[in-house]
């Protein structure tokens, strides 16, 4: 039986740059981050399909792509980023001056301490649990490319693996990288983290 492989590419930097956007902020990316994607994906062709959250910043280069290589597109609600409630908007040094406690708090344990007005980790990473099963499910033995956020990524990397929601963030994800899971028989294996397509 044929292995399921799911890419997962973060999309790029957005125009405003870096700062927290969960999916109450939709900026659209900025030329760096088309050219971060394009870079990643280069000339590769393999996938059977692309599955996209439905946020500009992901779902735009997700269609252009889908466009360029003849391939199907789903968006798929779900993909959508974690809400970053009273953090949205922000950057990481105005979090660190005017929210040092809360922010270092989450940090630490992101279940235990959800910024103000957030969506809940433990809600978030069920979220995104659910579309994985889905895939793994629906798209048995096809290479997928599913087109997403930092956070949807760590959380579908974390369930896939067995890992407590709690780690999410003790992952590194880059804008334009590419992160694969492969469903083997004897489990998912996490064979790439913030490379390139191929």
């Amino acid at each position: 039986m044929k292995e399921t492989v799911i890419e997962m590419i973060r999309h790029g930097e957005p125009v405003g740059g870096s700062r927290y956007r969960g999916h109450g902020i939709d900026d659209p990316l900025s030329e760096k981050g088309w050219r971060q994607m394009w870079e990643s994906v280069g000339e590769h062709s393999g996938w059977s399909r692309i599955i996209s959250s439905p946020l500009t910043r992901c779902a735009a280069f997700a269609n252009e792509l889908g466009k360029n290589r003849q391939l199907p597109v789903t968006i798929h609600d779900d993909l959508k980023e974690i809400g970053f409630g009273a953090w949205e908007g922000k950057t990481k040094a105005q979090l660190r001056e005017e929210r040092l406690e809360e922010f270092d708090a989450f940090y630490r344990d992101p279940v235990a301490n959800t910024p103000d007005n957030a969506e809940i980790v433990m809600n978030f990473h069920a979220r995104i649990g659910t579309v994985f099963e889905h895939l793994r499910e629906r798209y048995q033995g096809e290479q997928l490319l599913v087109v997403a956020h930092a956070g949807v990524i760590r959380a579908m990397i974390t369930y896939a693996v067995g890992a407590p929601a709690d780690c999410m963030y003790r992952l590194t994800i880059t804008n334009g990288g590419i992160s694969r899971l492969r469903l083997a028989p004897q489990g998912v294996l996490l064979d790439k983290l913030n490379g390139t397509a191929g």
